[in-house]
């Protein structure tokens, strides 16, 4: 089953290859070296394929996204974020279901004194009026409705992030699947001039699947090079072991290949 959502909100620690035009607003302080109480920040990009865990939510075409995002400086923080996606029609057989719309909140903080911080919230990714699972290419009861909500935690250490992820009901259309997991490790090596490499591997977990054929291992590399004035490149080298004929489409188009993806990102 494809794996989506739509944009991670953890953009700041591994940067999905994506263009995004950003507007900020701060809250006004009377003195400039008091922190603002909060920043919100919109956003909108494109990207040349759309992969969350090195599966192809675009069936390998581009996408056009964007955001809202609300942080507080008390560490709470809420945001939103959408997409166009074709995966629910082309993997899950239905015949709605072209937009993905995020919503997610949480608390991040610094451990006092030490190089960790963490992170917990909650995201869910809905596809409005997606009908998977209730019309389409496959008998009914093969797929249930593709909108999922995942609980998640991570841990920071230096250049180091280890994240957990796990469904609170179905996850993506899978029957019987809530209790889904995910798990990320990646890192973020400064390469001085403006340019960072993110290496990272993660591993899925889809219960109740007939032979385990929705658990897979995907891994990345993602180059990222400020150019100034608000401008980022990236370009992510991907792949996936995922089962072929579980992560291929109703097209024939096997959506967890390995692939080069590329973006910019612009923001002020």
């Amino acid at each position: 089953m494809k794996i989506s959502s739509l944009i991670d909100h953890r953009l700041s620690k591994v940067i999905l290859p994506v263009l995004a035009i950003g507007f900020s607003v701060t809250a006004q302080a009377e003195d400039s070296d008091v922190v603002p109480s909060y920043s919100l920040a919109y956003n909108v990009g494109v990207v040349s394929d759309y992969r969350v865990r090195g599966i192809a939510q675009t069936s390998r075409d581009p996408a056009i996204q964007g955001g809202i995002d609300f942080t507080s400086k008390y560490g709470i923080y809420l945001g939103t974020a959408f997409s166009n996606v074709s995966w629910v029609k082309d993997l899950n057989g239905a015949t709605k279901g072209n937009v993905e719309l995020d919503f997610y909140g949480g608390y991040r903080a610094q451990v006092t004194d030490t190089n960790f911080s963490y992170d917990v919230g909650v995201i869910t990714y809905q596809y409005p009026n997606n009908n998977s699972g209730v019309k389409g290419f496959f008998p009914a009861g093969t797929y249930s409705n593709a909108s999922t909500v995942e609980a998640y935690a991570d841990l920071t250490y230096g250049i180091y992030t280890l994240k957990y992820n796990r469904s609170l009901g179905d996850f993506l259309g899978n029957v019987n699947s809530s209790g889904s997991q995910y798990f990320d490790l990646s890192c973020a090596l400064d390469l001085t001039h403006g340019y960072t490499l993110i290496p990272h591997i993660g591993r899925q977990l889809i219960p109740q699947q007939l032979n385990n054929n929705g658990d897979y291992s995907d891994i990345s590399a993602t180059l990222t090079k400020d150019f100034g004035n608000g401008l980022t490149g990236t370009a992510t080298y991907l792949g996936t072991n995922a089962n072929k004929p579980f992560y291929t489409d109703i097209y024939g188009r096997y959506l967890g290949n390995t692939t080069l993806t590329v973006g910019l990102r612009y923001t002020f």
